[in-house]
């Protein structure tokens, strides 16, 4: 499995929010690994309220949150998110994070159907019934980082966990949608795979949450972020060749309809 990446895929104007808050990935302990993708954290103290943006990855997350000015911790579980994420910072506050792999929180809940949880967050305890309050102070209260992941570990590591191959499999295609550009349609990455596109379907639905074709778009998406937030030279029209547009225009017109504002508007944007 791979280690923590270190890029901001995802982050709509990173560098705004890391000039707001400290952010930090952690792997977690060598037996998580195989479903759990990194621990991240963050903490925040801030004169006025930032209003923090992502697009989310196609993963559900663990969350243990502090607002410390506002509330007592408390954990939520967050499936696949379909739009932009918008969060209100203000204060001081904490949150301690496991992202599981796209795919790879089916195992620890294997009679539920991923996609029920999709779009919606929801109180931990009525997922995993241990995820109390106290739990979530006995994570997130840690001043050292290394103190938090390792609550993150005995949390987790304490789940049931029912290994499927199922989930493996899911894993393994998303991150070939991810990482490989040559797919480009559903229907000959279904055929690749020897699975018909409704199998493909259903397979992704139960374990990621989402559609292969969302999958397919949001990391279509992510790219262009990355890109805009990164390089003063992009090349719209080379990119949307390269990332399975047809042209320019539909990449516009998808990127503008997902994160709100055309590519090269949101690239003067982040500068």
């Amino acid at each position: 499995m791979e280690a923590p990446r270190h890029d901001t895929r995802g982050i709509v104007d990173p560098s705004g929010l890391l000039n707001h808050v400290r952010f930090r990935r952690h792997e977690p302990a060598e037996p998580l690994r195989r479903y759990i993708e990194w621990y991240w954290l963050i903490d925040w103290d801030l004169p006025t309220p930032y209003a923090s943006h992502v697009l989310p990855h196609p993963a559900v997350n663990l969350t243990f949150q502090w607002d410390e000015d506002e509330r007592p911790p408390y954990a939520e579980v967050t499936g696949v998110a379909l739009g932009l994420f918008t969060r209100k910072l203000t204060g001081r506050g904490r949150v301690c994070g496991v992202k599981f792999r796209p795919g790879g929180f089916r195992p620890y809940v294997p009679k539920t159907p991923v996609s029920r949880g999709t779009g919606r967050a929801l109180p931990a305890a009525e997922v995993f019934p241990g995820a109390t309050g106290e739990a979530a102070r006995a994570i997130v209260a840690p001043a050292d980082d290394l103190d938090r992941a390792a609550a993150l570990d005995a949390f987790v590591l304490a789940l049931p966990c029912a290994p499927d191959p199922q989930a493996d499999l899911a894993m393994s295609l998303v991150q070939r949608i991810r990482a490989d550009r040559t797919v480009r349609r559903v229907g000959d990455f279904a055929e690749s795979q020897d699975m018909s596109v409704r199998a493909l379907q259903r397979l992704f639905s139960t374990y990621v949450g989402v559609s292969p074709k969302w999958v397919l778009l949001r990391y279509r998406i992510h790219e262009a972020l990355e890109q805009a937030a990164t390089r003063d030279d992009v090349d719209w029209a080379t990119l949307a060749t390269e990332l399975g547009y047809a042209d320019q225009a539909h990449l516009v017109r998808d990127f503008t309809a997902t994160v709100g504002v055309p590519p090269t508007a949101y690239a003067q944007g982040v500068r």
